[in-house]
């Protein structure tokens, strides 16, 4: 298997209990370079996930590793981008608890396929082509292995873990592609959708290093119409949604982006524009501010 493993140290092992986390677990505590706590988050959807939680707990005493857990009960119809969210607001908070130098999870080739199908289908920007990618905070070292390879992995290690059972529901966009699109692509166009996320990665970066240097670094929360004025359409769009990101407003879409960007360049001062939450957008003679909405 083709890993990218981090530098020695101290990490946080997002496990859940799956044969993904399982296999990354146990790659990862052979090594003795690598200190290492086990974080479990039961998101309370499915009424077995207690389970999960006990067996991963027994996981980690298995391996003499310390455990950190947490749950919530967000029931059966909660979205994805909801346990999301619930799951890494509970890793980055054990991260501070434990200092961990960042967070390990088990994510690998087939889920940045999967996610950039579901981007693709759902009309996705260049950040969407991308897909899955590692942070500072969080690092992703099966990023590069095929699930296949993980099974195979498990085999022969005699390893034990827990099944998912919603996986197999297809009426979730994510589950009808892992089991009718992937299965289905070539090993051969599989090799050019990685080395195309791979590429769309670099620019992604390269292009945002570009786009933050028009940015006033001392007054994020202005953004200059001078510069909005020299752009085309479109790459005023890419300076907006890059202003928003560091701003970390991180919820708008591309709607937010074309309303704000027209705004920007058609509307008189004093024009107010909705972003995301309690933060709005001010058009000013020289700026596009950001304010807070009931200002």
């Amino acid at each position: 298997m083709q890993l990218i493993l981090p530098k020695p140290g101290h990490y946080l092992v997002a496990v859940s209990g799956g044969i993904d986390s399982v296999c990354l677990l146990d790659i990862l505590a052979s090594n003795p370079n690598y200190q290492l706590t086990v974080a479990h988050f039961d998101h309370g959807i499915r009424p077995d996930s207690l389970l999960d939680q006990i067996f991963t707990h027994q996981l980690a005493k298995s391996y003499n590793l310390p455990f950190l857990s947490d749950s919530v009960n967000l029931g059966p119809e909660a979205s994805e981008a909801l346990a999301r969210n619930a799951r890494y607001g509970f890793l980055k908070r054990a991260m501070e608890q434990t200092k961990a130098a960042a967070i390990l999870t088990a994510h690998h080739q087939d889920d940045r396929l999967e996610t950039l199908i579901i981007n693709l289908v759902r009309g996705t920007g260049r950040l969407g082509v991308s897909s899955i990618g590692e942070t500072y905070e969080i690092k992703r070292p099966l990023l590069n292995v095929r699930k296949d390879e993980l099974r195979h992995y498990a085999q022969i290690h005699k390893l034990s873990w827990r099944e998912d059972t919603s996986n197999n529901d297809q009426k979730y966009l994510r589950n009808y592609i892992r089991h009718q699109v992937i299965p289905k692509i070539s090993s051969q166009d599989r090799t050019r959708l990685v080395k195309l996320m791979d590429r769309q990665l670099i620019l992604n970066e390269k292009i945002d290093n570009l786009v933050s240097q028009l940015l006033n670094q001392d007054d994020l929360r202005r953004l200059s119409m001078r510069h909005l004025s020299n752009l085309s359409y479109l790459e005023s769009k890419e300076l907006i949604a890059q202003w928003l990101r560091l701003n970390h407003l991180p919820g708008f879409n591309q709607l937010t982006i074309e309303r704000l960007t027209l705004a920007a360049k058609t509307k008189r001062p004093g024009t107010r524009i909705d972003v995301y939450g309690k933060t709005s957008a001010k058009v000013e003679k020289d700026f596009l501010a950001l304010i807070d909405s009931e200002r």
